[in-house]
């Protein structure tokens, strides 16, 4: 990794404080135009009551890993992105350690993203698919999030003239 990604990553993880994301301990790891990996314990925060890894557990995480993606990528032209719709199939029950969920973009369009997030064990083992589908709307904010993201994608300015031009390549692309 390198040193500006990790800066980026450290920034990131401090502007998820007194969140959802603290409240069920997820940690960003890896950030980047169209993709994003976080992890999150599973424990007795993120337990149903049998002691399994919670659906509804999963399901913010995936959301958590699409949202950042997604507002990562419309930061720089004074957008912000908003959860629109969201499902999982959990596969695999897991009772302890940590699991990893990878979110890559699969449609960035002007006014919404789909976003595909795979959730894995600490064996490697798929236990989660999500689809998270985000709706890009105006932000008339300058929220600590929205400038560190400007900053780390060295874009200087509020609207960027090729906004809807960025090509960024999906887990379906076939480009």
């Amino acid at each position: 990794m390198f040193s500006k990604e990790r800066k980026l990553i450290t920034q990131l993880n401090k502007l998820l404080k007194a969140t959802l994301s603290e409240s069920l301990g997820m940690e960003v790891i890896e950030c980047s135009e169209g993709r994003f990996v976080a992890t999150m314990p599973v424990d007795s925060r993120t337990h149903q009551v049998v002691g399994l890894l919670h659906g509804g557990a999963s399901v913010a995480l995936a959301e958590t890993i699409a949202s950042l993606g997604g507002y990562y990528l419309v930061a720089p032209d004074g957008l912000i992105v908003v959860g629109q719709e969201i499902n999982a199939n959990h596969l695999r029950a897991v009772t302890r350690g940590k699991v990893r969920g990878v979110g890559e973009i699969i449609f960035q369009g002007k006014r919404s993203q789909v976003w595909g997030i795979s959730i894995f064990d600490e064996a490697d083992r798929l236990i989660c698919v999500s689809r998270c589908t985000l709706a890009v709307i105006e932000n008339n904010s300058d929220d600590p999030l929205r400038k560190l993201f400007v900053s780390a994608r060295g874009v200087n300015k509020t609207k960027s003239a090729n906004a809807e031009k960025r090509p960024v390549r999906g887990v379906h692309d076939n480009r």
